[in-house]
Parts: structure tokens; C-alpha cells; sequence
């Protein structure tokens, strides 16, 4: 434990001290797995708990086969398990008062060392008999599985391990089965101290490569092209020993009228195209460590010849872009629904005579992660379902949406200022995770 938070300390340190284009540590594959397995551990022992009780569940039963995971299954198994094995069943029991969650595993071998073995199967063959046996031993009042109409992240079991739970079952307990939705969505969503103080060097790591990318080491105006920079993004990722959740986009945007790239729809990739003096570049990028996701959009401006800075009425447009992003942060308030939320961030945006599209959503151990949907590229009337889910504290966000400028330097022709940096959602408001973009990156940079 003690190397762990070592470890955890020199991450900090290492971020306190440095500068702004200093990249954290990257852990090695080894120390990565001591983190994870302690967060696990620091999650079912300080998180899980309360989230039970304020749902009423007292078991709570995670089904899965290998290769065939239930997406909750996934976040509780230990580092080195990059998979179920054979038929793995999870119990999790509140034992009320100060004892806490026990964890056993259904299975012939421990499940890490969160999950003890509780199957003998010399004893007893049969695996679901044993669960049966658990289940009448601990007499729960509630059991939970994991069903869901609305998130698929919730909605693990499938229809074979719920028939087979529902024949083993003595009746007496069939009654008390419930779906684990709100529970399984708030311990997906929220996060502890620990991951919010990791979650800053993460993002810390995908900002720096961003801006890596979106400079002259990568992009030569006149030769590069745009996927050119997406595959450079592709294997950087990898060359740093991490990884992401999707393939990243990059297009531009300029003056002339053949390029559409403002009114692309969101359903199709752009059409690749090679990178100009005077381009607005847009990057939507994410990388994946420690299990936590980022996603992040960024711009950058190619400096024509003599240039020294982007020009000011492309300033002003991503000024205008960061304002939307502050009336949507300023209605964020724990108790309201992503759709009441969506709404009233439009009517504020109209007011000020932006032109919005709102697209937020969770992130945390999936990139389009459970919790409340805050608009959709396509459903800015609000989303059913998912939008109708309550903001929670110490939650992430991707705050993400776009503003349309129009610009009489570009013959009136409208600029898409697409914007996304991650925030996390605590008691007093809404903060950035390692700040967000004010400035374009300037392509190349200059002294």
C-alpha cells in the first residue's frame, strides 16, 4: 500500500513542479496494475457502500463468461485479468454498519485479491447451486442484476444467465430481484479523490500530444494531409505505451467555398484533405490510461506567410465558442436532468445571439460513459432516456458542442468552432481537468 501511494505522490509532485509542457510520468505496465488494484479496492471500500444503501440493495449479483463480459464485470476485475474466465459470477453483500461490502467469486479461484473464491467444485459440481447456497445463507432483502432499458453499460446479463438464474432461484428470492441501473450508473460515473488527482496528469498527457501534433513536427502546410496527422496520432499513442477508445478525426476548415467542412454531418469522417496556409484544423482525440478515458477538441491556425498570429476575427469566433462552453458549465447543478440542462444552456446561448450545438457526456471508465446525456448531435430537443438522468457530484465530463460563426472575412461563409475539453463536476462548480483552450495553437509556433 505504502508503494502505491508513493507512487501517487511522485505523480503529483511531478505535476506541482513542473511546467506547463512537462509530460507526466508514464507508468510501466507493472505499476499500473498496483494502481488500478488499489483504486478498485479504495472504491468497493469507501464508494460502493453508500451507493447500495441509498438504492436499498443489499447483493448484488455481476454475471459474465469469458469474452462475453458484462461491461460493470469488466471495471471489478483485478489488473491482470484482461478478461472473465470460464463462467465468473461476482457477489457483492452489504453487511450493514461499519463491515462493508463483502466480495466473494462464484468460481474455482479468487478473483484477485478482492474477490475470494467461495466454489469448491469437488464439493459441489454445480456453480449455480452454489450461488443458490450463498444467496440463502446471506438472506438479502434486495438483489440486484444488472438490467437496463436505457444504459447499455448496465444492461450486462444476458438473456442466457438470466434464464438460468431465474430456474436456479428459489422463488422466495425471485420477488426481491430489481435492476441495478442507478447503482451500476453512479459507480461507473463517480470518482474518488485518488482517480480526480490522476485524471488531471491524464488529461495533462492527451493535452501535450495534442499539442504535439498540431505543430510543425508533424504538419508541413502544402504536403501534409489530414489523415497524414491522424495516423501520426495513431502511433504515437502507441509509442508512449498507451492507448485509445476511437480513432481520432482531424479536418479543416477555410474560406473557400468547395470546402463544406462546417456543415458536415457528424454521421460521416470528413473527406481527407491536405493542410494550407491559413486552415483552421480541427482534432478530436482521446487517449486511455489507468482504465480512464479523455476526449478533447482542440484548434489550431496555420500561419500564412508573414503571419505571426491568428487573425483576430478568428479569435473572436473561438472566444465565442469558450462563452457557449461557460453557459453550459453554468447551469450544471446536482439534482437536474441532462435534458433540463441541455435546454436551458440553448435558450442562454440564443439569448446571446449564438448559433449552439450541445453534446456533452459522462466520461470516465468508457469514453461515452453511463450517467446523464447532456444533448446528442442530433437530439438537441433532448435525448429519452439517458437525458433524463440527474447530475452527480465529483462526476466527468467531455464538455462538448460546437458554435456556427459567421464571417464577412471569409464572405460571410460560417466557421464551425468545435470545442471539447474534460471537466469534473464538484460541490463548487464546474472545473476543467488541466485547464481548456483559449488561444489557437499556431502552426508554426512562434517565439
Amino acid at each position: 500500500m505504502k508503494k502505491i501511494y508513493l507512487i501517487l505522490f511522485n505523480l503529483f509532485i511531478l505535476h506541482t513542479s513542473s511546467s506547463q509542457s512537462s509530460m507526466p510520468v508514464i507508468l510501466s505496465l507493472r505499476e499500473r496494475a498496483a494502481v488500478e488494484d488499489r483504486i478498485l479496492q479504495e472504491r468497493i471500500e469507501n464508494l460502493l457502500p453508500g451507493l447500495m444503501r441509498r438504492e436499498g440493495i443489499d447483493m448484488w449479483l455481476i454475471i459474465g463468461r469469458e469474452y462475453n463480459e458484462d461491461p460493470v464485470l469488466r471495471t471489478m476485475l483485478p489488473s491482470t485479468w484482461l478478461s472473465a474466465r470460464r463462467h465468473t459470477m461476482l457477489l457483492l453483500f452489504d453487511k450493514g454498519g461499519n463491515e462493508g461490502i463483502e466480495c466473494l467469486a462464484v468460481a474455482r479461484y479468487n478473483v484477485g485479491t478482492t474477490f475470494k473464491s467461495a466454489w469448491d467444485p469437488e464439493k459441489e459440481p454445480d456453480q449455480w447451486k452454489r450461488l443458490t447456497q450463498l444467496i440463502e445463507e446471506r438472506k438479502p432483502k434486495k438483489i440486484a442484476i444488472n438490467q437496463s432499458s436505457v444504459f447499455g453499460h448496465t444492461d450486462g446479463i444476458t438473456h442466457t444467465e438470466y434464464t438460468d438464474l431465474l430456474q436456479k432461484l428459489p422463488s422466495a428470492y425471485q420477488s426481491t430481484m430489481m435492476s441495478a441501473e442507478r447503482l451500476a450508473v453512479d459507480w461507473l460515473q463517480i470518482r474518488t479523490n485518488t482517480e480526480l488527482a490522476i485524471y488531471e496528469q491524464i488529461c495533462r498527457m492527451g493535452h501535450l500530444i495534442i499539442a504535439e501534433g498540431l505543430s510543425e513536427k508533424v504538419i508541413h502546410p502544402g504536403i501534409t494531409t489530414t489523415e497524414d496527422v491522424v495516423w501520426w496520432y495513431r502511433e504515437r499513442i502507441k509509442e508512449l505505451k498507451l492507448d485509445t477508445w476511437f480513432h481520432p478525426t482531424v479536418d479543416v476548415q477555410r474560406p473557400d467555398e468547395n470546402n463544406k467542412e462546417a456543415n458536415r454531418s457528424f454521421a460521416q469522417r470528413p473527406t481527407a484533405d491536405i493542410i494550407q496556409p491559413g486552415d483552421v484544423v480541427h482534432i478530436d482525440f482521446g487517449i486511455s490510461y489507468l482504465r480512464l478515458n479523455t476526449d478533447v477538441q482542440e484548434l489550431a491556425y496555420v500561419l500564412k506567410p508573414g503571419e505571426k498570429d491568428a487573425p483576430a476575427y478568428l479569435k473572436k469566433a473561438l472566444a465565442t465558442g469558450n462563452r457557449l462552453q461557460d453557459i453550459l458549465t453554468a447551469t450544471y447543478k446536482e439534482g437536474k436532468t441532462g435534458n433540463q440542462v441541455l435546454s436551458e444552456t440553448i435558450a442562454q446561448a440564443k439569448k446571446e445571439g449564438i448559433v449552439p450545438q450541445i453534446y456533452s457526456h459522462p466520461i470516465g471508465y468508457h469514453g461515452h460513459a453511463a450517467g446523464p446525456a447532456i444533448g446528442m448531435w442530433d437530439m438537441q430537443n433532448g435525448v429519452p432516456g439517458s437525458g433524463d438522468y440527474t447530475l452527480k457530484y465529483n462526476t466527468l465530463y467531455a464538455i462538448e458542442l460546437n458554435a456556427k460563426v459567421k464571417l464577412p472575412e471569409w464572405n460571410n461563409k460560417e466557421l464551425r468552432v468545435m470545442l471539447e475539453q474534460n471537466a469534473v463536476f464538484l460541490p463548487s462548480g464546474v472545473q476543467y481537468t488541466d485547464g481548456r483552450q483559449k488561444d489557437y495553437w499556431l502552426i508554426p509556433r512562434q517565439k
